[in-house]
């Protein structure tokens, strides 16, 4: 039976209908209709129907939707997402009314990690961490090709902890969207990249620049992803402490700056409590098309 994924994005909405075997069909994207609830409800159940056009009903198990917050354990409400507009909306309810197949709404990271665990990266390891750097920072935890939520469905959420053994200039850090100070996303997301390398340079441009100009030899660059790829080996080390995950899997735009990962792989052993450190650090396999992917795959066939 042919499962249909939908993330939903800041800015884009994706869908696609993925068959057991993994195979793709009919992947449609369109801009998110930023603010505005109702309307982004109803471009959904759209891209679903256009995804799923011709197909008989009978042959499609369900839609899995991937959004950037979690549905909160006692309320059903959505909250903690950075598309603000969807916070303490009863989304499931709303998006299931408008779907003839059975819905499941879970965060956008986690769906990256059970993508990632299915069949990209992370395929045939037991644990897996799924590490979201770009707009955001969020993470997904897959134990045995299941995600694991937690109690109250936090599990992963590694960017809103405090950034460990903070430096002198780091403490106590900027002010979050969530209401507190010095979180890792503050420190490691791509707009914190890019204040940086501000701060170097007077200049502000995007990641995919700076990482150009470092390449090139330019020392505000280097001093920038140098600055970066410590936070983030310090950032993990905390999960790894804790988790000690067979894999760590990057997505995000920031993760596509190969002396970001490289440079956290050398200085994460300084960090985490070991004598030895073999965690592999690895890039996705499906791109900016992971979260799509793992949202069909919240869906259990059989």
């Amino acid at each position: 039976m042919w499962r249909v994924g939908v993330d939903l994005g800041g800015t884009k909405i994706e869908a696609l209908a993925l068959s057991p075997e993994g195979k793709e069909r009919a992947r449609l994207r369109m801009a998110t209709p930023r603010g505005d609830y109702e309307v982004t409800l109803d471009a959904i159940a759209a891209l679903v129907a256009r995804c799923v056009d011709g197909l008989p009903p009978p042959d499609i198990a369900g839609v899995g939707v991937g959004i950037p917050g979690s549905l909160s354990p006692a309320t059903g409400l959505v909250r903690n997402a950075n598309s603000t507009w969807l916070n303490g909306k009863p989304l499931h309810r709303d998006l299931q009314a408008r779907l003839p197949w059975p819905c499941v709404v879970e965060n956008d990271a986690n769906c990256f990690a059970l993508s990632e665990a299915a069949d990209g990266a992370g395929a045939g390891y037991r644990t897996v961490f799924g590490v979201i750097i770009g707009t955001g920072v969020g993470g997904g935890i897959v134990i045995e090709g299941r995600s694991h939520l937690g109690l109250n469905a936090l599990g992963g959420e590694w960017g809103h902890n405090a950034l460990p053994w903070p430096d002198a200039d780091e403490w106590p850090g900027e002010p979050c969207y969530c209401g507190k100070r010095g979180c890792i996303e503050t420190f490691l997301s791509g707009p914190a990249l890019q204040r940086q390398y501000a701060a170097l340079s007077g200049e502000t441009v995007a990641a995919k620049t700076i990482s150009e100009r470092a390449g090139a030899g330019e020392a505000a660059a280097i001093a920038a992803l140098e600055t970066y790829s410590r936070r983030l080996a310090k950032a993990l080390a905390s999960v790894v402490d804790i988790l000690d995950p067979d894999v760590i899997v990057f997505g995000g735009g920031v993760s596509n700056i190969e002396a970001v990962i490289t440079g956290a792989a050398h200085r994460l052993p300084d960090w985490a409590f070991s004598d030895s450190f073999a965690t592999p650090l690895l890039k996705n396999r499906w791109g900016d098309s992971s979260g799509v992917r793992g949202a069909a795959r919240l869906i259990i066939l059989g």
